[in-house]
């Protein structure tokens, strides 16, 4: 018996005093958790658009699109036409283009490489694959005879060319200021604002133009998205390359 109390004893501080897990561990841990949940929200938004880009190629316009797209138009506000041709007025023609490259041009000039590679990825790789959408679905433009048409277009519909850039574009002009501008400034909200509202508003201004169907400008958002995420990763991954190495701590002594 005497032993076997004595047992007990060697091991109860051992129970006790065993090792917790390592701050590292854990962290990689979450780190996965977050991989995980941000590669099922791709996933998710990926398959919604792929599901609303073959409808769309289908149905020149859902029971849906012409019922909001109504509904937006019979808003009657002083001014408002004016204004929500303004929001549009930055993707209009070859404005995005030269908005885009005098925005590198200047990141270039103050040496800031990564931010006008970024804005070429975002913006540029954007424009391109947006074309290539289009072309896929060719989806035709509203009708006359069934919306108000203020800013008719030519070209297809699906997904909006205007939103596109405004996601690639503001947005990552949005997040470039949110890292790179001190926090708790005046400049630094109102360059967040500036940058955040033209995303918001384009797609209503499309809408109620009559220039794109909501579900064109939804799915713009969706897969335009989805590009800003990726040219964002492709920043931070050229940012981590330019950054000095962490200094080591110095080993400690023994004295």
């Amino acid at each position: 018996m005497p032993d076997d109390a004595k047992k007990l004893a060697d091991d109860a501080p051992q129970e006790s005093a065993s090792p917790e897990t390592p701050p590292e561990q854990t962290q990689r841990r979450r780190a996965v958790r977050r991989l995980l949940r941000v590669q099922t929200y791709y996933a998710v938004a990926l398959a919604t658009f792929a599901l609303l880009a073959l409808l769309a190629h289908f149905n020149s316009y859902f029971g849906w699109d012409l019922r909001v797209s109504r509904a937006v138009q019979t808003l009657a506000l002083p001014g408002l036409t004016d204004f929500m041709a303004f929001v549009s007025v930055f993707g209009n023609g070859l404005t995005p283009y030269a908005l885009a490259a005098t925005t590198a041009i200047i990141f270039f000039f103050f040496r800031r490489y990564s931010e006008g590679w970024g804005i070429a990825l975002s913006a540029g790789g954007s424009a391109i694959l947006n074309t290539l959408l289009k072309m896929l679905v060719a989806r035709p433009r509203p009708a006359a005879a069934l919306i108000t048409i203020f800013d008719e277009r030519s070209s297809l519909s699906f997904p909006s060319g205007h939103v596109t850039f405004y996601v690639s574009y503001f947005g990552f002009l949005f997040f470039v200021a949110y890292a790179l501008m001190r926090p708790g400034t005046h400049a630094r909200r109102f360059a967040l604002a500036l940058t955040a509202l033209p995303v918001a508003l384009v797609g209503l201004s499309r809408v109620y133009l009559g220039a794109h169907w909501p579900s064109d400008a939804l799915g713009a958002y969706l897969w335009s998205g989805l590009w800003l995420a990726f040219s964002l990763y492709m920043y931070r991954r050229w940012k981590a390359r330019k950054l000095p190495p962490m200094p080591r701590d110095p080993p400690h002594q023994t004295l």
